[in-house]
């Protein structure tokens, strides 16, 4: 945002940016300085990652999360929640001595809310390189169609 005003990227928006996401973190998922959410989900940095895009014909989720067994995991929808948990194992050296661990282990859940329009017959979930993709399709009357006048 201030980049525009001062013409290149400082310290001072990099801040601003961050406190703008705490305080949408914290608030919601209302309007924020930058534009607009429509779909809404927990605050950034939640394990595993999220990627969220929109169609006319769907919703697809992506879900970053390498080093899982696709087997093991658990994605429903319930009154238009979707919910994706499982377990991330990795393997520690016994007689190491760790000083830093920031690779997440242990079990996890995510929960994101979809629109009033999607139809829960219509999903399917692939996991290919490390990437889940959760597609939801939309009903059919939510789409728009083209109206003739005669």
């Amino acid at each position: 945002m201030f980049e525009r005003i001062w013409g290149y990227e400082n310290p001072l928006s990099g801040q601003i940016r961050r406190l703008e996401q705490e305080l949408d973190e914290l608030f919601g998922s209302g309007p924020t300085l930058m534009g607009t959410r429509d779909i809404r989900s927990l605050p950034a940095g939640t394990f595993p990652a999220l990627n969220v895009g929109s169609t006319q014909d769907a919703i697809s989720v992506y879900v970053f999360a390498p080093g899982l067994d696709p087997k093991k995991l658990d994605i429903s929808i319930r009154q238009n929640l979707l919910s994706i948990s499982g377990e991330r194992e990795i393997s520690e050296v016994q007689d190491a001595t760790y000083y830093r661990r920031e690779r997440f282990t242990g079990e996890f859940r995510r929960s994101l809310g979809l629109p009033d329009d999607i139809d829960p017959d219509k999903v399917e979930a692939k996991y290919l390189h490390g990437i889940l993709t959760v597609t939801v399709g939309r009903q059919a009357s939510a789409k728009p169609r083209q109206i003739k006048v005669n």
